[in-house]
Formats: structure tokens, sequence, C-alpha cells
């Protein structure tokens, strides 16, 4: 996670080229209540409209979102749609470099979408063709931005730019500079990608590419025969690595380079709304990854992650460096914690053991810290999310009833044990609650022997439980007061 997290951060200290076919997007967003008088189809009424980067522009506007530094080299028609795709690639902080060759319309996709779902999409484009005499000055453009480049990224959409002649230049520039190259492919033609990095195809182009059919991804035979099928085609190509989408079960990395082979990620989406993109996004993720140096299988984790998240938006989506880090941790928390529901989170004393023993062979620092906690407040707050973030989990040991009783006297608590364990047990940034009958929660540390202690406001000499973990090397750590809030305040106000 540290290392995921770490290539995150290092992502605006990197530059990328993107060389690949522009669009524009248009969303159209209305209703629909009634069918046609004059034919039976449905009466879309328009509502609003978005315009977002599409095709390699998208690959762009991803990896502005991330935070690299982006080249794009690309073409778009000589038209008032192409003067849109250059103002919003320079808006979002890209530098272009576009071929408008006269005569050909930007592409462009308009979709209708009402209630959000897709009525209808309507394209509008034809191939944009480079001409011969045009060759040396690409050459000469390509070379100077790949120089400039930590890595490049050939976004293919078939639309002109990425030719039989302009593919294996680009990808020879790369090689001869020793700069890695990832191709999202299109058509039927992966030879001009001979020589690449890494190819990304989907499941669906991998089986035309090769022309065979594969077994489902959940079964069986399904590994040994995508991976004797990719490793053919990558000693055909002479490509070192291919990566192969898998949609909803994730994506496979099949290599000659790493032992075993395959490796498989699975997919991190949990409510899919609309693939727009998606891809683009992955693009995007892995290269900014493998441009940072971090290994294959952290990158395609990342790029999986990004996807993830970028499926679950409405529209051609881009996702933050921040979003994907929330989203590792959240998964991350969910993989080591099978009690994350608020139920689960409330343990017995040898519940709590065995789970603590198990997250202690996986490395984590175990926190502690105890209270009555009968009214939550800000106070409250404030202290247990300074106490998690000196731990990877956090244990809060909680007074029974009858322990308040004889702490606090005759009308504590006003809450009951199962309230107050419960409200706790509900806040993320606890991850387990242990109720005890005994005026203190000695017995609980002397078993768990948490990592760390914490309280607020006690000292060392007040604090038994504080003495006792320093014999074992624990943390013992005392946190300030939140002044202005107690409990005994606000059962004043609320009498």
């Amino acid at each position: 996670m540290a290392s995921l997290i770490e290539t995150l951060r290092s992502l605006p200290n990197i530059r990328v080229l993107v060389v690949g076919d522009l669009m524009l997007d248009r969303f159209t967003y209305g209703k629909v209540e009634h069918i046609s008088p004059e034919a039976p189809v449905p009466v879309f009424q328009i509502c609003e409209q978005k315009e977002m980067l599409g095709g390699a522009g998208n690959v762009v506007a991803n990896l502005r979102a991330l935070g690299c530094g982006v080249s794009v080299v690309g073409l778009v028609g000589r038209d008032t749609d192409g003067d849109r795709v250059e103002q919003m690639l320079k808006e979002c902080g890209a530098k272009p470099v576009l071929f408008r060759p006269a005569g050909f319309p930007t592409v462009v996709k308009m979709r209708l979408i009402a209630s959000g779902s897709h009525l209808s999409r309507i394209d509008r484009e034809e191939p944009m063709p480079i001409l011969a005499d045009e060759m040396p000055r690409i050459t000469n453009i390509a070379r100077r931005m790949v120089q400039q480049a930590d890595i490049v990224l050939l976004s293919d959409y078939g639309k002109g730019l990425l030719t039989e002649q302009t593919t294996p230049m680009l990808i020879g520039i790369c090689r001869k500079l020793g700069k890695k190259v990832i191709v999202d492919p299109k058509g039927p033609d992966y030879g001009k990608y001979s020589g690449a990095t890494l190819v990304k195809p989907n499941l669906k182009e991998f089986c035309q590419i090769v022309g065979a059919t594969l077994p489902p991804p959940r079964t069986r035979d399904f590994e040994p025969r995508l991976t004797e099928l990719a490793l053919a085609l990558i000693q055909r190509l002479n490509i070192d690595s291919l990566i192969v989408t898998l949609g909803e079960h994730g994506m496979a990395l099949i290599s000659p380079h790493t032992d075993p082979p395959f490796l498989r990620i699975p997919t991190q989406a949990k409510e899919v709304y609309d693939v727009s993109g998606a891809g683009d996004t992955s693009l995007a993720m892995l290269g900014a990854a493998l441009g940072c140096g971090a290994p294959i299988e952290e990158a395609m984790r990342l790029a999986n992650a990004a996807s993830g998240l970028a499926v679950a938006k409405l529209g051609t989506a881009t996702v933050t460096s921040d979003e994907i880090a929330h989203s590792l941790m959240q998964k991350e928390a969910h993989d080591n914690a099978t009690w994350l529901s608020p139920e689960h989170k409330i343990m017995t004393i040898n519940q709590a053991e065995e789970v603590v023993c198990n997250l202690r062979k996986e490395g984590k620092c175990i926190g502690f810290t105890n209270g009555v906690f009968d009214c939550c407040h800000m106070g409250h707050l404030h202290f247990f999310i300074a106490t998690r973030r000196l731990c990877d989990v956090l244990i809060v040991a909680v007074n029974s009833d009858a322990s308040v009783q004889r702490l606090k006297g005759e009308g504590r608590p006003v809450q009951d044990e199962g309230t107050r364990s419960l409200l706790l047990a509900s806040l993320e940034f606890v991850d387990m609650v242990i109720l005890f009958d005994e005026d203190t929660p000695m017995h609980i540390i002397e078993r768990l022997r948490p990592d760390v202690l914490v309280k607020g406001g006690y000292t060392i000499d007040q604090w038994p439980e504080a003495q006792f973990a320093q014999t074992y090397g624990a943390r013992v750590i005392t946190l300030p007061r939140v002044g202005g809030y107690s409990t005994s305040n606000l059962i004043k106000k609320m009498k």
C-alpha cells in the first residue's frame, strides 16, 4: 500500500507524451416522457449538454487529473469542433501539437442520455489519412517530443493518425531513445505495434487478433489457454508484455519476463454506471505509474483502481490521485477486516485476540484506547481521528453499564452499553470495540499487547495500564483534550 501511495505522490514529477486519435465527446442529457405522434419513437427533451475530450484526449484529461505533465500529438479538422478540442487541451494544462488536414471533420461522438441510461449515440467521422509529404515533419516533431518525455502512450482509435507508417516510426524512436511505449491497440493489424514495451487489448480484441475463442474467465482452462496464446503473440510481435483487460474480471498480465508468466488483478468497480472512457483511464494510470518507475504489478493495481472509479461515474470521466488513494485504502481495510460492518466490529476478548494475532502476521500496528464514551462529542471525534493516525488498526475498549455506574455514580451512563458500542463501531476510524466489566482494561492489554496506547489528558503516573505497556515495549502517548467539550457539560445542557 505504501509504495502505491508513494507512486501516486510522484505523478506530478513526470512528463507523459500521448500520441493518438483525438475526439470531441458531446453528452446531451434530457428526459423522455412520451412517444412521438409522427413515428413510434421516444421524444427526447434536451435539458443539458456537456462536452469532454474523447479518444486520446480523454487519456490526456486523465493524466492531467492525476497531476502529470502531458504533451499530446493528434489530428483534428479545420472546424469549430477542432478549435474546441485544442482549447480544451490547453485549458486542462496539456501542450498540444495538432495536425489539421483540410477537408476532414473533427471526430465527434454525440450521446443522448435520459434518466442515467444511454438512448443513442450519433457519430460524425471520416478517416483522416496522413499524407506522405507530412512524414518528415511528423518524424522530427516526434523525435523531439519523445526525447522530452518519461514515457509514451499510443492511443489508437483507428481514425488515421497511428498508421502502418507512423506507428513503427514512433516505436522505433522510443526504442532508440530508451523510452517505454505503451499501446492501446485498435484494428486487425498488430504488426505495426512490433517492438512496443506493452500492448493492452481487451479480451474481445485479443481473441480477434489471435483468431481463437477462449473459455470464460472464471473457468479453470482460461489462464493456461490465454497464457499460451498471449506468449505466442508476444514472440511474434517482439513486444515485452501484454495486458488483456477482462471487464468485470479485472486484467491479466502475460509476460515471458515474469515468474509465473500470468498475473491477474481483480476489478475494483463496485457499481457500473457508464463504461465510456474507462479504458482511457486505465491506460493513463498504467502509463503514468510505469513512467514513475513502478513495478508492473503495482501499475496494474493502480490502473484497475482508477478504471473501477471511472465506470462508477456517468460520462467520459477522469479520476484524481486522491480518489484512487482513498479507494485503495478502503479496499485494504475491507480485505484485512471482515468485521467492517458495525455489528462485526463489536467483539469479545477471545475474538479480538484471534484477529490481532492474524493482523500481527501482516505487520499491522495495533492501537488501543479506552473510555466510557457516554455522549460522543467533538472532543471524542478529534481524539479518535488523531489516535487512528498513530496505528493501522484501532481498538476501543468501552466500560460496561455496571462499570460506568461504579465509576460515575447514579444516573450514568446516559446511554446503555449496546448503544455506546454500536455508535463507536459505526465510526470508520474505529476497527474494533470491546466491552469490559472491570474498572480498568488491564486484562485486555495483557492479552492483546497493543503496540500503541493512547489516552486524552492522562499522565503516565495516573495510568497503570500505560506503565505495564511500557514494560513490553509499547508506545504510550497522551493527547491533549479539545477544550470546551465534555460529557458532563452535555448532560447539564440536556437537563
